[in-house]
């Protein structure tokens, strides 16, 4: 009877296996009876390969492939090849199919890609190189095949959306590395959908509270919107049809983490963010009416309603670098409210949603393609230069994926594209290597600038070269592209390598005298001597005069070989290697009692309380750090030092006075500072540290510092200063991000 039931079940599965295959397959409408066969034939081998396999949840295996599969073909648009290569991306690396077994069955270039996402593993390695050389080794497919980074970004969505059944220690470090890299990838190849639904899902696990109240609130005031825009684009509508446009009217509501990223920066209430969501105008118009029309539609919306002048924003004339284009405006309407409307073509709109994946079916666009194989051009330039520390990389990477562009003409009037903050230097880099090294300075629309000067869209730059020019250390802060980084690196290296070899000619002059080997023995023995870490560096401070070599005398010349007469002082062992003692998975610090005879203590960049939900960090130097997780610097240290960081728990009994920082908004009023100063005083057990108090046109803002048991009685107090006449809003402070 057991084995009938477990028969029923498995064919049942089956049925759903197949039903949800089918469901894919009507996803990708423009395929022929070849293309059937082929990812027919990749299901197949597929379900063979993973029939003994389930996920975490206790699904079979194969529902991951087909829903990989399948958002690639329904929301990145990609065709036959993607599809296959999704359908089969888990099995060389979970079962017992080679490479060779792909090629066999698929041909060379599914091998390519499926050799490419085999090398992109699951969850990084738990060491911050591994994780930097696997997302160099990434992005360096894209060089081989742009479909290998679409398919990995299809497969980390899935993973997000299926992420309840992972351990909590899991989910934060997949949601963390999700929002330092994965996130900021598909914003850079123009993927906005996917970029939203990967940072939302980050930030839910991140911050569940924070998550949850805001869609409670987007939720609650569903209503209300959704009248206020029935009334507000019911003119256009009309008008539009009036004019004979076809088009569509869609709304965009901003994302989670979006409205809380505006929140934080802007230090307002959910209430108060302006632009929950945006009005898109999607027109049926022929590429070589685009333009007119947009601008047609624009003119249309402003009839009716009052546009804002500075927040204007072209990205028809100028598409941004990731092929995004449209026209956006923001509008006054009639409740006083402003509102955000964009105009694009269906073209534009594919392209905004699916990015790259849509510069497959509109080869017209020519600009975009170009502008996308130049963004390429620069990660091969970065990974060209071999000593390029894998970390570097990962940084200059990350910051060339978060900047907005700026639009630079050349004299004769060429267009470049440059990101927000680049400066005079970034643009001579962008050009040439040649003229970087050389620049003294440039004429910016005939007026004559530094080096470190600040570029802003629409600017004309001449650049001025002298053949006497040479980079210096000072450089690399007046350049924020990846580019001009790695370049103003080598040369100073270079320049680096060149005075050294003075050095290094200066001392074997000095041996030759003395009657000194030039032998390691020898060099080594100086290095020691002079305290210096390595050979290049003493050759270096020798050729610029840092080292007294008189000071040779002090050592004993004995047959050409160098001996210290000092007798050498051993040091002390250190202590056993901390990491060595933490097992990461079991361990758990309980904050209050000793910990494996290692030190802890609270990190100062976000000051915890108990109740608050933190966790450790293991430091080079200072034992272990305790951080909260909602802490500036916590995404950081999980996604990139995963490995070094440590469940903790505040242990009850100990009570303990701790630092908590508190920032107090409101209405200059009279009699408010007393009356806060005065709930302090009455407040059972609080004791105030410091406090300071500002005022500007009537808003007073209050910083205070109190000592207080825990975050429960933090809470109190905050509450008291919520319910003060003319106070507005309570927030507890953390530090800016520093060093751990």
């Amino acid at each position: 009877m057991e084995k009938e039931h477990l028969n029923i079940d498995l064919e049942k599965e089956r049925k759903e296996i197949l039903n949800a295959f089918r469901g894919l397959l009507r996803t990708h409408k423009r395929r022929t009876k070849e293309d059937t066969r082929m990812i027919r034939k990749a299901f197949d081998v597929s379900v063979e390969a993973h029939k003994e396999m389930r996920r975490k949840s206790g699904e079979p295996y194969i529902y991951h492939p087909i829903a990989v599969a399948r958002i690639c073909a329904e929301e990145m648009g990609l065709g036959t090849t993607a599809i296959v290569c999704a359908l089969l991306h888990d099995t060389v690396e979970d079962t017992h199919i080679t490479l060779d077994d792909v090629e066999d069955l698929f041909g060379p270039k599914v091998r390519l890609i499926i050799d490419g996402l085999t090398k992109i593993p699951e969850v990084f390695d738990e060491s911050a190189s591994v994780q930097a050389e696997n997302f160099r080794k990434m992005v360096l497919t894209i060089s081989d095949d742009i479909r290998v980074v679409l398919i990995k970004l299809a497969d980390r969505l899935h993973n997000m959306r299926t992420l309840e059944s992972m351990r909590h220690d899991k989910q934060i470090k997949i949601a963390s590395e999700t929002k330092f890299l994965y996130a900021p990838l598909a914003h850079r190849l123009g993927l906005y959908s996917i970029k939203s639904e990967l940072e939302d899902l980050a930030f839910r696990y991140t911050e569940p509270e924070i998550y949850a109240d805001i869609k409670k609130k987007l939720k609650s005031t569903e209503d209300v919107r959704n009248r206020f825009i029935r009334k507000f684009t019911q003119p256009i509508k009309d008008a539009l049809l009036h004019e004979g446009y076809v088009f569509k009217i869609k709304v965009r509501t901003k994302s989670i983490s979006s409205i809380w990223k505006k929140m934080k920066t802007k230090g307002i209430p959910f209430e108060e963010v302006y632009d929950i969501f945006a009005i898109r105008i999607i027109l049926d118009t022929p590429v070589e009416l685009e333009k007119p029309d947009a601008w047609r539609v624009y003119s249309i919306v402003t009839d009716f309603y009052q546009p804002s002048p500075d927040r204007l924003r072209d990205w028809i004339s100028t598409p941004r670098a990731n092929g995004y284009e449209s026209l956006h405006t923001t509008v006054m309407s009639p409740t006083g409210k402003w509102v955000e409307v964009q105009i694009r073509s269906v073209r534009m709109d594919e392209i905004a949603e699916k990015g790259l994946a849509a510069h497959y079916r509109y080869k017209e666009s020519k600009t975009s393609e170009s502008k996308f194989d130049r963004w390429i051009s620069e990660i091969r330039d970065l990974m060209e230069n071999p000593d390029s520390n894998a970390m570097d990389f990962i940084n200059d990477f990350k910051l060339n994926l978060f900047s907005d562009e700026i639009y630079i003409f050349t004299p004769k009037g060429d267009l470049r594209v440059l990101p927000t903050g680049a400066t005079i230097l970034d643009f001579a880099y962008d050009i040439h290597t040649d003229i970087g090294d050389k620049c003294i300075g440039a004429k910016v629309n005939n007026r004559l600038v530094p080096l470190s000067y600040q570029l802003i869209s629409g600017d004309q730059v001449e650049i001025i070269t002298s053949s006497k020019q040479k980079p210096n250390e000072e450089w690399t802060r007046f350049v924020v592209t990846a580019r001009a980084k790695q370049k103003i690196k080598s040369s100073l290296n270079e320049e680096r390598k060149n005075i050294a070899q003075d050095g290094r000619e200066i001392l074997e002059r000095k041996f030759k005298q003395h009657n000194i080997r030039f032998i390691s023995e020898n060099i080594t023995m100086l290095e020691k001597f002079y305290k210096i870490s390595t050979a290049t560096e003493l050759y270096y401070r020798i050729a610029k005069g840092k080292i007294d070599l008189a000071k040779l005398r002090e050592l004993e010349n004995k047959n050409g070989i160098l001996q210290s007469d000092k007798p050498e002082v051993k040091k002390p062992k250190k202590t056993k290697d901390v990491f060595s003692q933490i097992d990461g998975k079991k361990d758990t610090i309980l904050i209050g009692d000793d910990f494996k005879d290692i030190e802890y203590t609270m990190a100062s960049c976000c000051d915890p309380l108990p109740g608050d939900k933190v966790f450790g960090f293991v430091t080079i130097s200072e034992g272990i750090k305790i951080h909260r997780y909602s802490c500036p610097n916590a995404e950081h240290l999980m996604s990139k030092m995963a490995y070094r960081c440590i469940k903790a728990t505040w242990k009850n009994s100990d009570l303990r006075e701790n630092v908590a920082k508190i920032t107090v908004h409101g209405i200059d009023r009279l009699g408010i500072v007393n009356r806060l100063t005065e709930i302090i005083s009455n407040q059972h057990n609080v004791n105030m540290k410091s406090i300071s108090f500002e005022t500007n046109d009537g808003i007073f803002e209050g910083n205070m510092t109190v000592l207080v048991y825990d975050t429960e009685h933090l809470e109190q107090l905050m509450r008291k200063f919520e319910q003060v006449e003319g106070v507005q809003r309570v927030v507890r402070k953390s530090h800016e991000e520093k060093s751990f």
